[in-house]
């Protein structure tokens, strides 16, 4: 086991910048997802550890060894691949002893392992058979087991849970957890799920755009996102953005007022213009800190959209009232299930002001951060 160290590293394919100034350290043991939409460099920094990538600038070390120039076969890291990757003619015996038969491993530790690896992944029953006669989850345990039997420094797994239905997916992912808490090896894991990334990461990297947007436990960003594409990425349903004007100590949101707490006026006036009189910023607030209002409060006035039940709540989507041409603004929240709902119902809204987040509409930082 080793810890994996990136330091500004970057790929470009010819005039394109595929990921630029990657620099992190997964500490030995610990468990890291990379998480970002379609395209933003995720897959890029797992080859480039793997070998598979050689990158264009920076330095990549495993353990406390640069391994810049060293082939992906003399790293010392196992890969599973979202398509498994198995020999289709081999049995499950035969692809869990591929790795160790390549490194010349002798015949009794081969059997030895494979047992091991059988019984820890429940696949012991399946060793005759070969991939075709196995479902998607048991080909996953298989490209698992098959990485696990190596024994290497480093497991780097490329979405290895998407071709899975929903319920095997969240089972397979307890497993994962838990063979990580048993094995200790350090781990980098790719995924487009910000499902997957809160549940299995200990350290969470957002990825847009081939750059780093912020590094931090699961509940640090999701409670503190260092900008607004972090903040709308991670949670479901996402956060409610709205556009504000801010003037004498509120906001205003299509005419309708939302009081700015002290914290954030203190924040606030050093970015303030001192020369306007309103300053226009992006509000951020999460459906389960929306709630009806009551009747001391004084709320904003959305109407019902849609009613979504999902058993234990019910998600009510709701829209405000324009004041201008556009799109109107949006607003998601989340209600007891025996709540009485319905679509063109008119609700009174408020927010929990200490959760309320402030971005930049430039530049997307969260303004809100001490």
């Amino acid at each position: 086991m080793a810890r994996i160290y990136l330091d500004a590293i970057e790929r470009r394919y010819g005039s394109v910048v595929a990921i630029e100034d990657i620099t992190f350290e997964v500490p030995d043991g610990e468990f890291w997802v990379l998480v970002g939409p379609s395209g933003c460099g995720k897959s890029t920094i797992l080859r480039t550890i793997a070998g598979l990538e050689t990158a264009t600038s920076g330095n990549l070390y495993i353990g406390d060894r640069l391994v810049n120039q060293v082939p992906a076969r003399e790293r010392d890291v196992a890969m599973v691949f979202q398509n498994y990757a198995l020999y289709p003619h081999m049995t499950v015996a035969e692809n869990l002893a591929f790795g160790l038969r390549m490194r010349k491993t002798d015949a009794k530790t081969i059997k030895a392992r494979i047992e091991t690896v059988a019984q820890s992944l429940n696949i012991a029953h399946l060793l005759d058979r070969k991939p075709k006669q196995l479902s998607g989850g048991q080909q996953q345990r298989v490209a698992l087991g098959r990485a696990i039997a190596r024994q290497p420094q480093v497991f780097l797994l490329d979405e290895p849970l998407s071709n899975l239905d929903a319920q095997l997916r969240d089972d397979t992912r307890a497993e994962l957890k838990q063979l990580h808490q048993r094995l200790g090896v350090t781990t980098v894991y790719v995924t487009h799920d910000q499902v997957e990334a809160m549940t299995l990461a200990d350290q969470i990297v957002v990825l847009d755009q081939g750059r780093i947007q912020q590094i931090g436990s699961p509940q640090t960003i999701y409670a503190r996102p260092a900008n607004q594409m972090v903040a709308t990425f991670l949670g479901s349903p996402p956060m409610n953005v709205l556009s504000a004007v801010y003037q004498d100590g509120q906001f205003q949101v299509e005419g309708q007022a939302i009081p700015c707490p002290d914290r954030l006026r203190k924040q606030l006036s050093s970015t303030v213009s001192q020369s306007s009189t309103a300053q226009r910023f992006n509000l951020g607030i999460r459906p389960e800190h929306v709630h009806l209002a009551e009747s001391s409060e004084r709320p904003l006035m959305a109407t019902v959209m849609v009613v979504e039940p999902l058993g234990r709540e019910i998600l009510v989507r709701t829209v405000l009232p324009m004041e201008t041409s556009g799109a109107a603004p949006t607003i998601s929240l989340q209600v007891a299930p025996e709540t009485q709902i319905q679509p063109g119902d008119r609700l009174p809204l408020v927010f929990d002001l200490e959760h309320l987040a402030v971005f930049d509409p430039t530049t997307g930082n969260n303004l809100s951060l001490a």
